[in-house]
């Protein structure tokens, strides 16, 4: 084992031995004794430090690449275990890692799928100039002035479409229970037909609860789907309907439309989902 490696084990064993527990009281006095350690075990480690990033190429990205390798010296501290392997070996592998994202992260080009296309890193804050030949920043020249307003007002358009969405199903979910309870009302109590005497006892007819014809209810399931039709393209959407479309006359199309505005006012006032559409 060679001097530096065992200084390196000895300054990593100070900053374990000086760390506690997140929880536990850290004294200033303690503070300083990790900074000192940690200042050591960079010391040490310099030269293999100015090493990989030559072997990585990240020389012209120095200020980074040493930043990079102090986190990955206190990943490596933190992660360290004596009885696995020597420091020196595992701090090796958490430079590298650390030495390699970075690469990636500041050559996009030097990826295999960016060399496949021939792609070149470029400097958003780099010099260059426009079509009048002013210099100016890349960044500058890219930078969509009113893309902050047409996201916001595609946002806005986004939610009151979702809004005025939710709005009209539950206009269509309350007309269709209206409508099923006078289905119902309508159908009264119907009397099933007689079985045959019983051997004892006397015969009691049986009545069935109210129920409602299927046949009645595609007819008000086709109807409030013809509702919704008129009540989007009417009211949200400002277009005309004409009468051949949906089979009804225009006057019956303005009193579906007027009714559904009416009713989807009063659920705007009462409905807590839609209190901000009220006003």
């Amino acid at each position: 084992m060679s001097r530096i490696t065992i200084e390196l084990e000895a300054a990593v064993q100070s900053v374990l031995d000086s760390t506690l527990p997140p929880d536990s009281p850290n004294s200033p006095r303690r503070r300083a004794a990790v900074d000192r350690a940690f200042a050591t075990i960079l010391k040490l480690i310099a030269p293999r430090i100015r090493h990989f990033i030559r072997q990585y190429g990240l020389v012209a990205h120095w200020e980074d690449a040493e930043q990079c390798c102090a986190i990955a010296v206190h990943r490596a501290i933190q992660g360290y275990d004596p009885a696995k392997a020597q420091f020196t070996t595992f701090v090796n592998w958490q430079i590298r890692g650390e030495l390699q994202g970075l690469r990636f992260r500041v050559m996009v080009d030097q990826r295999p799928s960016a060399r496949k296309v021939s792609a070149t890193t470029v400097s958003m804050h780099g010099i260059t100039s426009n079509v009048d030949g002013e210099e100016m920043t890349l960044e500058s020249i890219i930078e969509d002035e009113d893309a902050v307003i047409l996201t916001e007002a595609a946002a806005a358009d986004y939610l009151a479409a979702s809004a005025t969405t939710a709005l009209v199903d539950a206009y269509i979910a309350e007309s269709r229970t209206t409508g099923i309870e006078q289905l119902r009302k309508r159908a009264g109590p119907k009397r099933l037909p007689k079985r045959q005497p019983a051997a004892i006892g006397p015969v009691v007819p049986r009545l069935r609860p109210y129920g409602v014809d299927p046949v009645e209810l595609a007819r008000l399931d086709e109807k409030l789907a013809r509702d919704r039709e008129i009540v989007e393209r009417r009211v949200f959407d400002g277009a005309s309907v004409a009468g051949d479309e949906i089979g009804v006359t225009k006057e019956r199309a303005r009193q579906i439309t007027r009714r559904a505005a009416q009713a989807m006012a009063e659920l705007t006032r009462s409905d807590p989902r839609f209190a901000i559409m009220a006003e």
